[in-house]
């Protein structure tokens, strides 16, 4: 099946999170977001090396949302259901339709940070993809030092799969880095 045939919800919700695709429009908040997290964002991310406009986070989330459309990227955007507030951006990327398997990307606006939003994020996405769109298996990858990022897995039962030495470079280009790969398969969730 052409994996634009695919019908699923654009939205969803956790105790305290709505969970849905970007929209145009979008890009302002998350703009603000990068501006406000980018101490914290610079050292993994790659989008974070560079200064960006708000023009160009819009134009970022504008493609997103074509993406999702299209189904061959499953951007989300975590919205905090009480107060409307932008909490973080996650996803599902890397699919792949024929398994189904997908893997789960994520960072948050730092103002947000330590109150188990991306675990309740990461866990709603994780339970999404099983239900919704029947998913085999579920990655999440990160860097070995990204201490913060590996808590996330591993607080929610992922298995750590393999570390893959040398995997990659640093953003900052500095230096080899490896990537963790951590999994939940259907039969494990």
């Amino acid at each position: 099946m052409n994996p634009i045939l695919r019908d699923f919800p654009n939205e969803f919700e956790t105790e305290r999170l709505l969970i849905r695709m970007p929209l145009p429009g979008d890009g302002k908040v998350i703009h603000a977001a990068i501006e406000a997290s980018i101490n914290e964002l610079k050292p993994w991310l790659p989008f974070a090396q560079k200064k960006q406009s708000v023009e160009d986070t819009e134009i970022n989330i504008r493609e997103a949302h074509v993406k999702f459309i299209k189904r061959e990227d499953l951007r989300l955007i975590i919205i905090h259901k009480e107060t409307g507030e932008y909490i973080a951006s996650s996803g599902l990327h890397r699919i792949d339709w024929d398994v189904p398997k997908f893997e789960i990307g994520y960072w948050i606006d730092s103002r947000h940070s330590g109150n188990g939003y991306i675990t309740e994020a990461v866990e709603g996405i994780m339970n999404f993809a099983f239900t919704e769109l029947q998913a085999k298996r579920i990655e999440i990858r990160c860097d070995a030092k990204n201490v913060r990022s590996r808590a996330v897995p591993e607080r929610l039962g992922f298995v750590l799969e393999g570390i893959l030495k040398n995997d990659d470079i640093a953003v900052d280009g500095d230096e080899l880095r490896d990537t963790c790969i951590y999994a939940k398969t259907e039969d494990n969730k």
